[in-house]
């Protein structure tokens, strides 16, 4: 009979030669001194060289801008709490009864943070090439398909959007200067996101080239702190 690390290990698609790894990587903190904090910390740097390569190898035609917010968007902690429950994490995570009990084992940042770590075992384990693997199990399908839909779309929808997934109100956008001559102006716009108290200046050789600009500034600053303690989540 299957046990539940057998079955993760299924659906994980990766067998460890050290089940101990794996029991570690389950393990948070309140349960004992053997828990996944040092694993998590590694596997947060393998997550991040392994989706930069696959990235790198899927979008042969995206400048370093586009890779990154598809990176950020990727490896931020709701993505990754998705991804732990739809590979069962919380049904053999190990804590404290009290941590259980005020739903640990469902909460988004000890989820994403097991996920990490099971990463980190998975180096570990069997080395790069076995958490790349892993990795591309996990996210290949997000990578091959709907990331690559999403991150296609010019900076402004992809900004309106995000804010809208967020319920804070539309970007603003205005012309703060204008330079040059009539046929050769150049435009500055900034946007600007209430909300946040964000601004973010672009340039461009005509009012929607500088708004684009400005807007995939703006993304490039959500993005940047939607990364694991930075502060701004879904």
């Amino acid at each position: 009979m299957k046990t539940p690390l057998d079955s993760l290990q299924q659906r994980l698609g990766y067998q460890f030669a050290d089940p101990g790894l794996l029991v570690r990587a389950l393990t948070h903190r309140s349960f004992g001194a053997d828990h996944n904090e040092r694993l998590e910390f590694l596997g947060d740097a393998v997550l991040s060289l392994a989706v930069s390569s696959l990235l790198y190898a899927r979008f042969a035609g995206s400048d370093e801008g586009d890779l990154t917010r598809i990176r950020a968007h990727l490896v931020r902690e709701d993505s990754l709490h998705r991804l732990a429950l739809g590979i069962g994490l919380p049904e053999v995570l190990r804590m404290s009864e009290g941590e259980a009990r005020g739903g640990g084992a469902q909460r988004p940042s000890i989820l994403a943070d097991a996920t990490e770590a099971i990463i980190g075992a998975a180096f570990l384990d069997g080395g790069y090439a076995a958490a790349l693997e892993l990795v591309r199990g996990l996210l290949g399908d997000l990578i091959n398909g709907s990331v690559s839909d999403n991150w296609a779309k010019d900076a402004k929808t992809a900004l309106q959007e995000l804010l809208q997934s967020r319920r804070l109100a539309v970007p603003t956008y205005r012309i703060t200067e204008t330079r040059g001559q009539a046929h050769a102006q150049t435009f500055a716009v900034e946007c600007a996101v209430p909300a946040l108290n964000l601004a973010k200046s672009g340039e461009g050789r005509s009012r929607r080239a500088a708004e684009q600009d400005a807007a995939r500034r703006m993304l490039d600053e959500l993005m940047a702190r939607d990364k694991p303690g930075t502060g701004l989540r879904d």
